[in-house]
């Protein structure tokens, strides 16, 4: 006869905002979920980033297209403006498209009130959300002489421009674009207060299953606790990278999703069945 175990408890390590929200919507499919963040998420506060922010903004429409690294990098880069629905009205007057790797993305960009007709992003269907699939799709659009703006985070220490995406920017250049980069937020190592390292040792170690969205997060992780033993620790990556460093950091199981919720879900539960 066929039994169903319950999943284990999933350990959320997204950024605080988005992690609450995959706590709430995990434990309403009847998961136990606990909140982990493993980066923090700022505004950029080096001024040198801020005036560089500004002047992004100021000329979107001189640019083919701009890529959002992440629903961070859409809000980051829109709530500073002053006036009401400046960002739809300021995409809406050029011809602009706009770019987002996976839904997450492109959900924060629908909520701006920018149209799914600018938006090119990787289908539903793909097997990665990721600037590899999401050139896929928008390779077609770049010409010699054009520009791309990619809108990302920057990690502390703060670097010009930020950090991340050199593959993407490496393909627009050999299809003779040319791209600017901007900060629009920082991404930081978070402070484990004594609850949430107790959380982290347990979860070493008690079968609980990790949910890894960020090979950041797992350095962040790493050097929160140095010297813990991940031997026993299970890991679920939404990407082959994040899997990676989760087996070089140590975690004895690791398994490979999409990062969509669905098949988060599924994968957390798939095992389980007996």
């Amino acid at each position: 006869m066929l039994s169903v175990a319950a999943p284990p408890r999933a350990i959320v390590t997204r950024p605080a905002r988005e992690a609450a929200q995959w706590v709430t919507d995990l434990q309403a499919h009847g998961i136990a979920a606990a909140a982990l963040p493993l980066i923090a998420i700022g505004a950029v506060a080096d001024p040198a980033l801020r005036e560089a922010l500004q002047r992004a903004r100021a000329r979107l429409g001189s640019y083919r297209a701009v890529m959002f690294v992440s629903g961070n990098a859409v809000q980051y880069f829109f709530e500073e403006n002053q006036a009401p629905g400046l960002s739809q009205k300021a995409l809406a007057a050029i011809n602009t498209r706009v770019w987002a790797p996976g839904p997450g993305t492109v959900a924060a960009l629908r909520q701006t009130g920018l149209p799914a007709s600018r938006i090119d992003a990787p289908g539903a269907d793909a097997a990665q959300f990721d600037s590899e699939a999401l050139w896929q799709v928008v390779a077609p659009q770049i010409s010699p002489g054009d520009r791309v703006l990619v809108v990302r985070g920057s990690s502390a220490p703060a670097a010009e421009g930020g950090n991340g995406r050199e593959w993407l920017a490496g393909q627009i250049s050999a299809a003779g674009g040319a791209v600017d980069f901007v900060a629009a937020y920082e991404r930081r190592a978070p402070r484990l207060d004594a609850a949430g390292q107790a959380l982290a040792r347990t979860a070493a170690g008690d079968g609980s299953l990790w949910l890894l969205s960020s090979s950041e997060a797992v350095t962040h992780l790493a050097a929160a606790l140095p010297g813990q033993d991940w031997s026993r620790a299970r890991a679920l990556a939404t990407h082959p990278r994040i899997a990676q460093a989760a087996r070089a950091a140590g975690f004895g199981t690791v398994l490979e999703c999409r990062p969509s919720f669905a098949e988060v879900v599924a994968s957390i539960e798939s095992p389980h069945e007996q």
